[in-house]
C-alpha cells in the first residue's frame, strides 16, 4: 500500500510485517518481557519453519503467529492480580521460566503470592492457589487464548494463526492448556511458537547455552522432538545467535518476511487501531471501551471544529491508541483502590512516554506518536511528561486531552463510581483555560447537546 501524507505528496509503503512488529513491543510490555522479545522470538521460529522445509505461505503465517502470539495477554492481568495480590508484569516475565517441575512451580508461587499483603491476606490467597491451582492455570490461560484467537481473526488472519495462538500454551505430552491436546493434535505453528518464545527468555536471561539446555530437556514433554531438531541445526548456523543478540534483529527479521496476502489499505489501518485497542482496554476491568469511546468523542469534537473527513479517520485512530503505554503498567497500579504513592504515581505518568516510543516506532503512526505522548498535557505547563503549554499543544493533543478526561469522570473507576454528566462537565468547565483549551471543551458541550435533543425528539 502507499499511503499519501497529510498535507505533501510523500508517499510512504506499509508493509503489514513492520507496522505489526513495532506494535509487538506493546505486547512485551503487558508480557513484562525486554524490549523486542516478540521480534527476536519471530527470529527463532521463521529459522525453525524454514529448516522443516515450509513453504512460503505457512512461513508468512508462522511468521505472524509468533510476532502476535500474545495479543491476548492482557485481557487476564488484572485476574493475576486479584489472584495472587501480585505485580502482573513480575510475575509474567518470570512464570515463563518455570517447567512443570512441583519445587520449582512451588517456589514460584510462593515467591510471587501476595508478598506486599498482611500475614493473614497472603496466607489465604497461597492456600487458594495450591488447592485450586489446576482450575487458576485453566482460567487464566483459557481467557488469554480465546481473547488472542478472536482479536488475530479481527486482523482477518487465517484460522490456521488464530488456533495457532489459541493453543501456544499446549504440550507435546498433553499437560498443557487450554485444550491437552498432545503430540500432532497441537497446531504445527504453536509447537515453533511455544519453543521460540522459550528460547528467547532463556537466551536474554543467561545465553545460548541455556536456552538450548533448556529446550534440550523439554524435548518429548513440553517440545515436539521434531521441532528441536530443527532447532539444534538452525542454532548450529554462523551468525544465528550474533544477530539474535544484537540491535540488528528487527530489521533483520523485517528483512525476512515473505510476501503478505493481506492488503493493508485504510480499512485495514483502522482495523489494526480497534484491535490494540481492545488489547489496550482488556487490561483492566475499569477501563472496557475507554479508547473506543475516547475515539467517540474525539470524532465528535473534530467535527464540530471543522476537520476533514481524512484528518478525523486519523484522528480517530490517534484516540484509539492514545493508552497503548498503559500495557506497561501493573494492574497492582491501575486497579489500586486507592491514592497511589509516589512510586506507584510515577509508573503511572510514565505511560504516556512508552506510547509516544511505541507509536513512533510504527512508520505510518508515527505523526500520532505526540498525541500519545501528550495527551496528559496542560495549558498552563502543569501536565506530564513534559509540561508543555500553550501553543506547544497541537489541537489535536487538545482534542483528545478533553475527550480522554471526559470519559474518565462519566466511566467507573477503582475509587469512585461514574459521575453524572452535569457534574463532569461542570468539574472539566472550572478547568478550561487551564487545562482545557477553549474551544475543544465548547465543542464538546455542542456536540452533547446535540445528541441530547437529538434523543428527546426521538422520545
Amino acid at each position: 500500500m502507499r499511503i499519501v501524507a497529510s498535507g505533501d505528496a510523500e508517499t510512504q509503503t506499509v508493509h503489514l510485517s513492520e507496522i505489526l512488529g513495532a506494535l509487538s513491543h506493546a505486547l512485551d510490555l503487558t508480557e513484562g518481557q525486554p524490549v523486542g522479545h516478540c521480534i527476536r522470538a519471530t527470529w527463532i521460529g521463521f529459522h525453525i519453519g524454514r529448516a522443516m522445509g515450509l513453504p512460503d505461505l505457512q512461513l508468512w503465517e508462522l511468521y505472524h503467529t509468533i510476532m502476535l502470539k500474545d495479543l491476548g495477554c492482557s485481557s487476564n492481568a488484572a485476574r493475576i492480580c486479584e489472584l495472587y495480590l501480585s505485580d502482573d508484569l513480575s510475575f509474567k516475565r518470570d512464570f515463563k521460566t518455570v517447567s512443570d517441575s512441583l519445587p520449582k512451580v512451588l517456589g514460584f508461587v510462593f515467591a510471587h503470592t501476595g508478598l506486599k499483603a498482611g500475614l493473614a491476606e497472603r496466607f489465604r490467597a497461597v492456600l487458594n492457589i495450591l488447592q485450586n491451582g489446576g482450575a487458576i492455570a485453566d482460567e487464566l490461560i483459557q481467557t488469554r487464548c480465546q481473547r488472542g484467537a478472536a482479536i488475530a481473526r479481527q486482523l482477518r488472519f487465517s484460522t490456521s494463526v488464530c488456533d495457532a495462538i489459541h493453543a501456544l500454551d499446549e504440550h507435546w505430552n498433553g499437560s498443557g492448556r487450554p485444550d491437552r491436546l498432545t503430540g500432532a493434535a497441537i497446531p504445527l505453528y504453536a509447537r515453533v511458537a511455544l519453543l521460540a518464545q522459550v528460547v528467547d527468555v532463556f537466551h536474554a536471561a543467561a545465553g545460548p547455552s541455556a536456552a538450548i539446555a533448556e529446550v534440550r530437556a523439554r524435548s518429548g514433554t513440553w517440545f515436539d522432538p521434531q521441532v528441536v531438531a530443527c532447532f539444534e541445526a538452525v542454532a548450529a548456523e554462523p551468525g544465528f545467535w550474533e544477530i539474535l543478540g544484537s540491535d540488528e534483529v528487527e530489521a533483520a527479521v523485517f528483512a525476512l518476511a515473505p510476501v503478505s496476502p493481506i492488503a493493508v489499505d485504510e480499512d485495514y489501518l483502522d482495523d489494526i487501531a480497534r484491535a490494540f485497542a481492545q488489547i489496550i482496554d482488556a487490561k483492566s476491568p475499569f477501563t472496557s471501551g475507554h479508547s473506543e469511546r475516547v475515539a467517540v468523542y474525539a470524532d465528535m469534537i473534530a467535527a464540530e471544529l471543522g476537520f476533514t473527513a481524512e484528518r478525523r479517520r486519523w484522528l480517530k485512530r490517534a484516540a484509539l491508541l492514545h493508552d497503548i503505554g498503559k500495557l506497561g503498567v501493573s494492574n497492582a497500579i491501575l486497579d489500586k483502590n486507592g491514592k497511589l504513592d509516589d512510586a506507584e504515581w510515577q509508573d503511572m505518568r510514565n505511560h504516556a512516554a512508552l506510547s509516544e516510543t511505541i507509536l513512533a516506532r510504527v512508520a505510518v503512526f508515527h505523526e500520532m506518536a505526540c498525541i500519545g505522548g501528550g495527551h496528559h498535557e496542560r495549558l498552563d505547563g502543569k501536565g506530564y511528561p513534559r509540561g508543555l503549554k500553550g501553543d506547544a499543544i497541537v489541537p489535536e493533543i487538545r482534542i483528545v486531552s478533553v475527550a480522554d478526561v471526559f470519559d474518565a469522570l462519566t466511566a467507573d473507576r477503582p475509587y469512585r463510581a461514574a459521575m453524572p454528566l452535569e457534574k463532569a462537565l461542570g468539574i472539566m468547565r472550572a478547568d478550561v483555560g487551564t487545562a482545557f483549551d477553549p474551544a475543544c471543551f465548547a465543542a464538546l458541550e455542542r456536540a452533547l447537546a446535540a445528541i441530547e435533543g437529538d434523543l428527546a425528539r426521538a422520545a
